[in-house]
């Protein structure tokens, strides 16, 4: 009979705190928790890597359930012209152990191998996590491929590598008689583990009771729509047939919304910002039988992020220090900048860093839109500015690609501009440590929460970013209590020239000044905002409100 306790072998290493026990079971198809585990491609993979291991810092039941990509999301490098390439390589983890478990799910009517790793918290101290692969014997090459590239570009594949996870996933639980409280579902990939759990528990009422469903973006890419037959055929219903299928999750229609049959067959879903949770109610409210979306506002695990001696004087309110060890911490990154792109930075030098997801709403490029603007500001010798850029496009978006190549051979004409490649966690820290000003400019309110900023501020780096996601709770933007700089949200019609304009007139008139003429003003900015972030936006916080308003 299924238990709620895990198999001896894979039990958590610590006693639950008595607030944390209920047991939660946490899909996600990504996870960044170490350096070493390639297993994610950006904002997603950081938040549920500090997910686990904060859960595992505050003693809860919890368990991380994903796939075990055999090429990662890719690997960023350059070609000989120093354009962007994206490689495919294998990863080998000799860390992670088989756990002997081996199961078939059904994927287009044939039955599919799938064998399941674990990773033991004692490694990057993160709760017990268990990763599926189908590249084992017994499949053939197109099973095989399902868990080859995180994201892959064939629909008919991504389907299925969602069904992994799902499906997959909720059957591996299966397969060890485990029965958790809560299935969390972190964005709607894993929606295909409903039906799973329909055909054991025998209603959608004992479903809901189970389910909830994290939303993490108001972005059409991100909620996948698939005709119906299509996923049919696949096999993502689990065998139910259609007519069931929309009976359970009121889709009448042609075309299966991933989202709204999470938003369906859970008891409560949230955003990952106030203004994201906002956002989400006014985009899903027109639909009936939607379960109730609150928020909790994302973080990040601030035992991994934050560099130890910088916490220290923080916590002693010693500012000196502070400034001292933020310029020893840009050498690092410094070596990495000459290493990649030839060029040497200077320390006392303010630098200013745009590293995440390269997407068009992010808008990477948007300070070289003037190009006039951008050139005195490269080139005004009295307030110098280094700026860094850094991250992956998805290696299929061309636009993406193109803007990262035009940002690096613009990068040609200012020596201290720097376009690096290679945006994973050794890298992501690197450039929080090493930033004065942490730049982010997404199209308002297109960001549902991003954390970027928050990791960059736990380290003595100031945010100057447009008002949308996670800042809209942080921001204090003028008067004694300032911890960042804010452009204004635009009026109604297109913010590219509005947000750009007071983008400048924020560095221009205020941030470089500052930084050069009023040190003392600076440095004292600095320790508010670190204190501000670590006031709220660390991941402890977040995993504990998970159990209080979701689990």
């Amino acid at each position: 009979m299924p238990t709620s306790q895990l198999p001896l072998a894979f039990r958590h290493p610590y006693s639950f705190a008595s607030k944390y026990r209920k047991s939660v079971a946490y899909f996600s198809m990504e996870f960044a928790v170490d350096q070493a585990l390639k297993t994610y491609s950006g904002g997603l993979g950081f938040l549920a890597g500090s997910h686990m291991k904060s859960a595992f810092d505050e003693r809860q039941n919890l368990i991380g359930i994903g796939v075990l990509w055999k090429y990662g999301y890719y690997n960023q490098s350059r070609n000989a012209d120093n354009s962007m390439n994206v490689q495919f390589r294998e990863k080998m983890y000799s860390f992670l152990q088989d756990t002997g478990v081996r199961y078939t799910i059904t994927i287009s009517g044939r039955p599919v191998w799938v064998q399941v790793y674990y990773l033991n918290p004692k490694h990057f101290n993160t709760v017990p996590m268990f990763f599926l692969t189908t590249d084992v014997d017994g499949n053939d090459t197109e099973a095989r491929s399902i868990s080859y590239r995180l994201y892959d570009a064939d629909s008919s594949l991504k389907v299925s590598q969602c069904m992994l996870l799902g499906l997959g996933g909720a059957k591996f639980l299966d397969e060890i008689k485990y029965s958790p409280s809560v299935y969390h579902l972190n964005e709607a990939h894993a929606v295909s583990a409903v039906f799973h759990l329909y055909q054991t528990l025998g209603s959608a009422k004992a479903v809901r009771e189970k389910m909830v469903f994290t939303t993490h973006t108001p972005e059409e890419a991100g909620n996948d729509k698939h005709d119906i037959g299509f996923l049919n055929k696949l096999g993502f219903f689990g065998g139910l047939s259609l007519e069931k299928v929309g009976e359970i999750t009121g889709i009448k229609d042609n075309i299966f919304n991933h989202s709204l049959a999470a938003l369906r067959l859970s008891r409560k879903a949230n955003g990952v910002s106030k203004l994201h949770g906002e956002v989400s109610r006014r985009m899903w409210g027109g639909y009936p039988n939607i379960c109730e979306i609150t928020h909790v506002t994302n973080a990040q695990n601030s035992r991994y992020w934050a560099d130890s001696q910088l916490e220290a004087a923080r916590q002693a309110g010693d500012v000196t220090t502070i400034a001292a060890r933020k310029k020893a911490l840009k050498q690092p990154l410094f070596n990495i900048v000459a290493d990649q792109v030839g060029k040497l930075f200077d320390p006392n030098v303010l630098t200013m860093v745009w590293a995440r997801r390269f997407a068009a709403y992010k808008r990477p490029d948007l300070l070289t839109h003037d190009g006039e603007r951008f050139r005195r500001l490269m080139r005004n010798r009295d307030y110098p500015l280094q700026i860094v850029w850094a991250g992956k496009p998805y290696p299929f978006d061309e636009g993406a690609v193109r803007t990262f190549n035009h940002l690096y051979y613009l990068s040609h004409l200012y020596p201290r501009m720097a376009v690096l490649t290679g945006y994973e966690l050794a890298l992501s820290k690197a450039l929080k440590d090493g930033a004065d000003l942490w730049l982010n400019t997404p199209i308002v309110p297109r960001e549902a929460s991003g954390t970027s900023g928050m990791t960059a501020a736990m380290n003595g780096s100031i945010n100057v970013s447009t008002n949308d996601g996670w800042i809209c709770e942080f921001e204090k933007a003028s008067g004694p209590e300032q911890n960042s700089f804010i452009v204004p949200v635009a009026p109604e019609g297109n913010p590219d020239t509005h947000d750009r304009d007071h983008l400048f007139q924020l560095l221009e008139e205020d941030i470089l000044p500052m930084y050069y003429d009023h040190p003392d003003n600076w440095q004292a900015l600095q320790l508010r905002s670190m204190n501000d972030v670590n006031a709220y936006f660390t991941s402890a916080r977040m995993v504990r409100e998970y159990y209080e308003k979701v689990y």
